[in-house]
């Protein structure tokens, strides 16, 4: 027998395995260790019905086979692994798996196979149950055998939402796509963040608090009868006494006078001094006692010394970010995605950082998970944070960022619908 026809029957009794896919899913289409490596990774994506490939009459390929032998099987198996059987296998899984066709839908599948049959001269009768066949080689005389593998592929058990948002940096994006319906029958969300301070590729999160919630304050201090530059100058010491003298030293906060607006006339006492500044904390608690005491403190403060106070926190405008909070389930998921895809010396688990995102509003509405992906690399010059002049992104991370989001949405999907419950 013509070695690639045997090739083919081998390729056949694991195509179930090899050509799997999702209907939709084109990322994974390339990805060989998440489509082909692990059991867990087959089981996830394994289809699960029709087709009929039969095998007739399998003919030994040499008289030494007559009385099957384990040396029938290590020659079958080196056959199958020979380089150029390997390269038509992986092509045509690649292309089966490019095009995703539903149960009885299997047209272009279908086409292709009969193709492949055609090159190799295999006869077979087409269509049977609309996109069937039935393939033989052999004698055609007794006995028969037949191996089957399934063509059409799995639907996906579930909707992907892709939430395209504005205004993170400093708009408050996220809070107003959620009004606007973004998050409608939603259970979890994932986002992906670079970072300079892990290598191209690396990926990393943690459970729990990973981001601080920030806000930002004004406070107007006017003279009356007393002296606003002193009572803002003594409002500004007193304010760092929170931090230092109240908070938990193992529960991190910030508050930060950034900005001291008086007059500009060097022989006038101004009418007022306008202080600028920012609060940070991990949690909801922690933030609102800092906000409490902010206010607390510059009022009184201003009463001191014969002045009053206004303090605003621009709850208005939205302007106050919660802590972003992973949720531990979905941290694992993402772990689990992250180790499986890139090797578990990609991934580590990050510090908790006084950075603030908009994310956390999605947080704190549904079960969410926040992540970072390294583009670290020395030699581009990719080694500054996204909010320098000098950021740029060693676009090598691009790949693996997609393949991380895809898969990580695709798993939830498989670990929760229909097939998992």
């Amino acid at each position: 027998m013509d070695h690639r026809k045997t090739t083919f029957t081998i390729f056949l009794s694991i195509f179930t395995l090899a050509a799997a896919t999702t209907a939709g899913d084109r990322a994974l289409s390339f990805l060989e260790p998440t489509c082909s490596q692990t059991a867990d990774a087959i089981e996830t994506l394994r289809n699960r019905t029709p087709v009929v490939f039969p095998l007739q009459n399998f003919q030994s390929w040499s008289e030494s086979c007559s009385v099957w032998s384990a040396a029938c099987s290590e020659e079958i198996l080196t056959v199958a692994k020979r380089p150029e059987n390997v390269r038509w296998l992986k092509s045509l899984r690649r292309r089966i798996h490019e095009h995703p066709e539903l149960a009885f839908e299997e047209f272009e599948t279908s086409k292709l196979i009969r193709n492949e049959l055609d090159k190799m001269e295999i006869s077979y009768r087409f269509p049977l149950a609309v996109t069937g066949i039935r393939a033989t080689i052999g004698t055609g005389k007794p006995p028969f055998v037949a191996v089957r593998a399934d063509m059409d592929a799995l639907p996906i058990q579930g909707t992907v939402v892709l939430i395209f948002q504005p205004a993170e940096e400093a708009g408050n994006g996220a809070k107003r796509m959620m009004g606007d319906g973004a998050l409608e029958d939603v259970e979890a969300i994932f986002a992906a963040h670079v970072s300079h301070q892990h290598p191209t590729g690396v990926i990393g999160s943690r459970p729990g608090p990973l981001l601080a919630g920030c806000g930002f304050f004004k406070a107007v201090i006017q003279g009356r009868t007393g002296n606003p530059v002193l009572a803002a100058s003594a409002a500004v010491i007193s304010l760092q006494g929170i931090v230092s003298r109240e908070a938990n030293p193992l529960d991190s906060q910030v508050v930060s006078v950034t900005t001291f607006i008086g007059g500009d006339d060097l022989n006038v006492m101004p009418d007022s001094v306008v202080l600028k500044g920012t609060l940070r904390a991990f949690s909801n608690t922690s933030f609102y006692q800092l906000v409490r005491r902010i206010q607390e403190v510059i009022i009184q403060q201003a009463s001191v010394f014969k002045c009053s106070a206004t303090v605003d926190f621009f709850k208005n405008q939205s302007t106050i970010y919660p802590p972003t909070v992973n949720d531990e389930k979905m941290y694992e998921h993402v772990r689990k995605v992250a180790t499986e895809l890139v090797g578990p010396t990609s991934f580590t688990v990050v510090p908790p950082m006084m950075g603030a995102e908009d994310f956390s509003f999605y947080s704190e509405a549904i079960p969410a998970a926040f992540f970072y992906i390294g583009i670290m690399n020395e030699t581009l010059g990719s080694t500054h944070t996204g909010h320098s002049p000098y950021f740029m992104i060693d676009e090598d991370v691009l790949p693996i960022g997609a393949a991380t989001h895809a898969t990580i949405a695709e798993r939830y999907l498989n670990e929760h619908g229909v097939f998992a419950q």
